[in-house]
């Protein structure tokens, strides 16, 4: 028996600093509850802002407190994100598997 729910939520810490997020690639499996924790740095810039069209959030990170946004995983495919201006990236990969468990 295991002591993890089947449907634990994923919770992955994305580092957000001047040079772009860290890891810049995440990955989720389909269906799975998952959120992605902004860790921001005391000097944001345009890091101070992160957003995704494709996954419909735009958050401010305020460089003084973590910021944890739900991922949704129902559908497979690769999700971009971004800092304010467009310049440092990061993706979102939600992949279909097919567990027994």
């Amino acid at each position: 028996m295991s002591i993890f729910s089947k449907n634990q939520t994923k919770k992955v810490v994305v580092n957000a600093k001047n040079h772009g997020y860290k890891p810049e690639v995440v990955t989720f499996k389909q269906g799975k509850p998952a959120q992605l924790k902004f860790i921001p740095s005391d000097n944001m810039g345009c890091m101070n802002e992160v957003l995704s069209k494709d996954l419909n959030f735009d958050t401010k990170l305020d460089g003084q407190k973590e910021v944890t946004i739900d991922i949704p995983t129902d559908k497979p495919g690769t999700y971009n994100y971004a800092c304010g201006m467009d310049m440092f990236h990061g993706k979102v990969v939600v992949k279909s598997w097919k567990g027994c468990c």
